[in-house]
């Protein structure tokens, strides 16, 4: 096996996962076949639902299926392990301590990519699961980073289109995304995570505009770097297009409806 081989846990969910492909591709800087990305990519998506077992909706635990594929992996010596599924990143510690192939952290990878742009508040936008867990919210309390979460009712937003949009292979109902957006930002957040790979996917294929940082771009590029390959210049810099209280000047305290994390 040759060195520098990515191992990918996909397949939660399959879009996401092709997805994940494309962006690992698209931010090699190759120019033949050959200097691109080495991967070894398991689709299972039969692992039960991660967001269902932190809420305990499922009792199907998904640490099983996770642990099989990365030991297949790691039988196969890769060189590294993205799981491109935000909210399995509840479980990256598990995981970690069960393999010694190193496992991407897309989630911490995002916090230190935030706290070296000097952001000092961000919006949420994830699974009930990322929310409820504090996976997010508790990495960015750590860097001093103040993180805003949307209110019962625009989470729900969120859910809808996670799940009964995106996994459902239907259209995102732009709607719902731009109101929670539109919360987030009465907030004072500068820059909106996009905290699921069903998100990226809405970010992918809608005009959305800036203001935003996608996990699975900040793990894809994290993947090409460790993989020992030359970043295009074009996915250097991920944070764009920072919102400032002078664009929204209606931002202030008392117009936040979200919560804070």
């Amino acid at each position: 096996m040759k060195k520098n081989v990515l191992g990918v846990i996909g397949g939660l969910g399959p879009s996401a996962t092709a997805h994940f492909m494309e962006l690992v591709i698209a931010m090699t800087d190759a120019k033949t076949d050959q200097e691109n990305v080495d991967m070894i990519v398991y689709n299972f998506p039969s692992i039960p639902d991660r967001t269902g077992y932190i809420l305990g909706s499922n009792l199907r635990s998904p640490l099983p299926g996770l642990l099989s594929v990365g030991r297949a992996l790691e039988r196969q010596k890769v060189s590294c392990i993205a799981i491109p599924c935000v909210t399995a990143h509840y479980f990256h510690r598990e995981l970690q301590s069960a393999l010694e192939v190193p496992i991407l952290n897309g989630v911490a990878e995002t916090v230190a990519l935030l706290r070296s742009a000097g952001i000092k508040k961000v919006g949420i936008m994830a699974t009930e699961g990322t929310v409820r867990s504090g996976l997010l919210s508790r990495e960015l309390d750590y860097a001093g980073i103040i993180s805003v979460l949307p209110s019962e009712e625009r989470q729900a937003d969120v859910m809808h289109l996670i799940y009964e949009n995106v996994k459902a292979g239907k259209k995102a109902e732009m709607d719902r995304f731009q109101r929670v957006v539109r919360e987030l930002r009465s907030c004072g957040a500068e820059i909106i995570i996009l905290g699921c790979t069903e998100l990226s996917l809405i970010k992918r294929d809608e005009a959305i505009g800036g203001g935003f940082l996608d996990i699975m771009e900040v793990l894809a590029r994290e993947a090409v770097l460790r993989s020992g390959k030359k970043l295009r210049r074009e996915y250097e810099n991920l944070i764009g297009g920072k919102i400032s209280a002078a664009k929204h000047p209606g931002i202030s305290g008392t117009d936040c409806t979200a919560c804070a994390g």
